[in-house]
């Protein structure tokens, strides 16, 4: 049996083991099950990889995907090295571990195609980026190669961000792409979202929330009732859970954007 994996915590809602079941029935990929492994310290890792010797990949979830990084063998260059957090692990027949991040093709190739068919080009924009997690790290290396300009806010001030009290309205139409990376609005606290000026938000603003349950969270309900152009995580997840399969099943490390 090939087993993959989920880690994090917690782990009340996993699109992960959802979509993989799925997708093992749909292609018919035999001897290959997917589970859910709940730990409230990365220290349960090295005995987790331990005793499930038919592991064969992880992702990693929050609150892990910067502090797993001290547990791995190696990182990937162009992607975990790079970015500074992990959401995918391949575990090698010799037990030795690698971490990537596929959060990134998954943000970039979704973010990419919902402006394409909207008739608009990603350099064409700018973005403000809400939250610094390990999902945050991961935007802004795409918009860093998308040649987009951004900034990062957050609820505590530093060198490389601002705060959200500092959303004026001059900055609101200055950054018409904003990305949720929090999980604000996440079920099941649905009635939460991000402490933006949302009187400041027009026709001219595209709202992208890397929430994808519920699939119309607070912070996108706010958008379009300003009339806003919107969109849910849940593409970017489809699109990085198929990388992640990927780089487990592939001889090679492969990684292409």
């Amino acid at each position: 049996m090939n087993l993959y994996g989920l880690i994090g915590f917690p782990l009340t809602h996993s699109f992960s083991k959802r979509y993989f079941t799925d997708k093992f029935l749909r292609e018919k990929i035999r001897e290959s099950s997917y589970e859910l492994f709940e730990m409230n310290s990365l220290e349960g890792l090295p005995a987790l990889l331990k005793k499930k010797t038919d592991l064969k990949g992880l992702n990693v979830t929050i609150p892990y995907k910067t502090e797993v990084i001290s547990y791995l063998d190696d990182l990937d260059d162009a992607s975990a090295e790079r970015i500074g957090a992990v959401n995918t692990i391949k575990i090698y027949a010799d037990g030795s571990t690698k971490g990537f991040n596929t959060d990134y093709y998954g943000f970039r190739q979704s973010l990419e195609e919902w402006m394409d068919k909207r008739g608009e080009k990603c350099s064409n924009f700018s973005a403000l980026v809400l939250g610094n997690g390990g999902a945050a790290k991961a935007v802004q290396v795409a918009l860093q190669d998308m040649h987009m300009d951004y900034k990062l806010v957050s609820r505590q001030k530093s060198d490389d961000s601002i705060m959200y009290e500092e959303l004026t309205e001059e900055v609101m139409n200055t950054f018409l792409l904003i990305i949720n990376t929090t999980p604000l609005g996440m079920y099941p606290k649905i009635e939460e979202c991000p402490n933006i000026p949302y009187q400041f938000v027009t026709k001219k603003h595209y709202l992208y929330d890397l929430v994808y349950n519920p699939a119309e969270t607070m912070f996108l309900k706010k958008g379009v009732e300003k009339g806003a152009a919107v969109q849910n995580g849940l593409k970017m997840l489809e699109l990085q859970a198929e990388k992640a399969w990927e780089i487990w099943t592939q001889e090679e490390n492969l990684w292409s954007v």
